[in-house]
């Protein structure tokens, strides 16, 4: 496998250069349409050519620890002692937001109205109609039908699955008996693989609700609740929402970049928001390759904010770029040099 030319670098009759590299990526389904969009743009730009498969953020994990792919992806941060554990690297690339969809008929997106302990009780079974006095409250005016709730989640390891959980942890104390993690014990419900299942399946049923990243709600138009913040504020999901639930974030204090952005204070912050993150050995056996994969996030740090803002991400701060790329130091070769170092931003 050959290293891709320096960042940006180009032949000079504009074309990529012929010395391009391929390398291979697996784990969440939560950024897949953006590393799809950027792979794209990239291949384009600089010959570089990715292969990324959405698995979910389990098999993700799974997949780099096995060392079975250059890069793993996760929505679930590793906690320092694990990544330590595992010899991994791990930083963001993207911030997005975890939202509830519904198909409830007569009710339009954004109309529907939802608590952190209702949405938990709808998820536990406890609240089996839509029109039940509890989901009722919330919504004056609205028709709520008198039509069971199909409650969809996932079925696969997901790092959603953990932003979700891990929300509904912090904000109903009845939920501590399922927990957050990336995959838990469903007490109800229809189990959908990747964000794309559970949007197929709540699509095509009457009456579901499921949960998928905000860029599958809206590239599928599958209507989405409103959500309490810890302001007290009903929220819609907007990139607008997650950056005010990310702008309080201090990543300098977060060893490994473990930081998790659930129910962050602010009138305007969405709830459930999250960033994803790549994984990498600190010891690359390979440093060619390891360097691809850096320069293929290096260059969406610096070309990829208007593709990630289309799709409704949230681009990193330049400060946070800034402090991702000094940690890549420790990503090292053969020669315990560092296999990439990013021209000057």
């Amino acid at each position: 496998m050959t290293a891709c030319g320096q960042q940006n670098q180009k032949a000079a009759d504009g074309k990529a250069p012929a010395a391009s590299a391929q390398i291979s990526g697996a784990g969440a389904t939560f950024p897949a349409p953006l590393y799809a969009k950027w792979a794209e743009l990239q291949r384009a730009d600089t010959g570089l050519t990715l292969n990324y498969q959405a698995i979910g953020s389990g098999g993700g994990i799974k997949q780099i620890k096995a060392k079975t792919v250059a890069f793993g992806a996760s929505d679930k941060p590793l906690k320092p002692e694990e990544l330590d554990a595992d010899g991994l690297a791990q930083f963001p690339t993207v911030i997005g937001g975890v939202v509830p969809i519904v198909n409830v008929p007569g009710v339009q997106p954004g109309q529907l109205k939802l608590t952190g302990p209702v949405l938990a009780d709808i998820f536990l079974g406890k609240v089996k109609k839509w029109n039940e006095p509890a989901i009722a409250a919330l919504n004056p005016g609205v028709a709520l039908p008198n039509l069971p709730i199909t409650v969809v989640h996932r079925s696969d390891g997901s790092g959603t699955t953990f932003l979700f959980t891990s929300y509904l942890t912090a904000v109903a104390p009845q939920w501590t008996s399922v927990g957050a993690s990336d995959a838990v014990k469903w007490p109800t419900g229809l189990g959908g693989k990747g964000n794309d299942g559970v949007s197929a399946f709540v699509k095509q049923t009457s009456g579901a609700i499921g949960y998928v990243e905000y860029a599958f709600a809206k590239q599928n138009s599958l209507p989405h609740a409103s959500l309490q913040n810890a302001a007290g504020q009903f929220v819609a999901p907007t990139a607008e929402a997650f950056a005010a639930a990310a702008a309080g974030a201090d990543w300098t204090k977060a060893p490994g970049f473990y930081l998790l952005l659930i129910n962050q204070p602010g009138a305007n912050a969405w709830p459930i928001t999250g960033a994803t993150f790549v994984l990498m050995h600190k010891n690359q056996a390979d440093a060619a390759n390891g360097k691809a994969v850096l320069s293929f996030v290096d260059w969406a740090y610096d070309k990829g904010d208007a593709a990630a803002s289309e799709l409704a991400y949230v681009p990193l701060p330049a400060a946070l770029k800034s402090q991702v790329r000094q940690s890549w130091t420790s990503i090292v070769g053969p020669d315990g040099k560092p296999v990439y170092t990013p021209a000057a931003q």
